[in-house]
């Protein structure tokens, strides 16, 4: 397996360009991506890119032109997939993304979620036309009020158990802002009922974060079937779309095993011919599967110190750039090489990869690279997806790396 989508020699290039960090998307990359995790689809699902991974205008333009919708999870993304929407024709023979067709219009391809949106972000995605993902009653109150006929929404359902997700990052079934806690759905739907414009016609549940086992996601998509029978027999709900989430995962390190995609995707057929009570759509919000390997950042190696027998690897960019070493504890796939793009050789040893931040906790992990200098780089991996956008890019006013896009 390759972690990186562009060559040293063609980031070296780029780093003469201007000084600084900065990040390479690889077209070919992000299409085959797309394409691959398309074909082995059944036809009733929905795929929504989640903005969150990655906003980059160029890559929600590849997507749309694939035929994706989008997951967005605030104003600013709405606006950049209504443009990219707008702009995109799509590609001869790519996935229809909206059962409504293209005539429907952009709005038909945009889902927003999220738990604490504000009153004018649904205005907003409501005159776009998007599918909201309900997360309380207030969120069903605002779409009542801001809606000038009556709006399709999926209803966003925190499960009491059945989950086995436990990332932090999801949270699996504990405490969450996220959606209505199962047990409180009869309440809703009561409330809902007094809501003229308002049409439960989806559940949505999300509840896995980079997942590599293909069974263990099918496990967690048949629990959302069932937690959706039992709502639409309970409650009498016409369900009309079924949002899985997202949850597909990529691998960081040698040794961990790709998702298997194409039995994902018999998984899928298989939930579907079992469930022949739901007849509608099901919908996969991926987003670091689709841009994480496409994907990588570079930083110049401003120095190297050794303290007390830990040689220190010191960046021209840090967690400033890079935040989700720090949060996950794992760091991104590594290599390094000259400014004249010749991969740097010798022994591997040790290193602390740390930032320029003045701060102790600006360290992007603990790898193995063979011996640097100043002015050598070093290029991370898989980074197209939780980049620069998740980091804390105005802390100590660094300058902000620039992106590029090759073949």
């Amino acid at each position: 397996m390759s972690f990186f989508a562009v060559s040293d020699s063609a980031l070296a290039g780029f780093a003469v360009r201007a000084p600084g960090p900065f990040f390479v998307y690889s077209r070919s990359a992000a299409r085959e991506r797309w394409d691959r995790l398309s074909a082995v689809l059944p036809p009733r699902v929905r795929l929504a890119y989640a903005v969150k991974a990655n906003p980059n205008p160029g890559l929600l333009s590849l997507f749309a032109r694939g035929g994706a919708a989008f997951d967005c999870a605030s104003g600013g993304e709405l606006d950049r997939a209504a443009r990219a929407l707008s702009k995109a024709r799509p590609r001869s023979g790519s996935r229809a993304a909206a059962s409504g067709g293209e005539e429907a219009g952009p709005g038909n391809r945009i889902f927003y979620g999220g738990p604490g949106k504000r009153a004018e972000e649904i205005r907003r995605a409501l005159r776009l036309g998007a599918r909201i993902h309900a997360e309380s009653v207030e969120d069903l109150a605002l779409v009542d009020r801001f809606s000038r006929k009556p709006a399709a929404v999926n209803l966003r359902i925190h499960p009491a158990a059945g989950i086995e997700e436990g990332s932090r990052i999801i949270g699996g079934t504990g405490p969450s802002a996220f959606g209505v806690d199962e047990e409180n759905l009869a309440r809703v739907l009561h409330t809902a009922k007094r809501f003229t414009r308002v049409r439960i016609e989806g559940i949505h549940v999300f509840a896995a974060s980079n997942e590599l086992d293909a069974d263990r996601l099918a496990r967690t998509y048949d629990t959302v079937l069932g937690l959706s029978r039992r709502a639409s027999e309970s409650f009498g709900l016409d369900l009309r779309q079924i949002d899985l989430g997202g949850g597909l995962g990529i691998a960081y390190a040698p040794g961990e095993e790709e998702l298997d995609i194409e039995a994902l995707g018999r998984s899928l057929r298989d939930l579907l011919e079992r469930n022949g009570w739901f007849r509608g759509e099901l919908v996969l919000e991926p987003g670091r599967w689709l841009a994480g390997p496409c994907g990588v950042y570079v930083a110049r190696v401003v120095r190297v110190k050794e303290s007390r027998g830990v040689r220190f690897v010191i960046l021209e960019g840090g967690i400033n750039h890079l935040l989700r070493p720090l949060l996950t504890g794992q760091p991104f796939p590594v290599r390094a090489f000259r400014a004249d793009g010749t991969s740097v050789e010798g022994n591997s040893g040790p290193a602390t990869l740390t930032g320029p931040l003045c701060t102790s906790l600006d360290r992007l992990g603990d790898v193995l690279l063979p011996g640097l200098d100043a002015g050598d780089y070093v290029a991370f991996g898989r980074t197209g997806a939780y980049g620069f956008t998740e980091a804390m890019g105005r802390f100590l006013c660094h300058p902000e790396p620039r992106e590029y896009w090759t073949r």
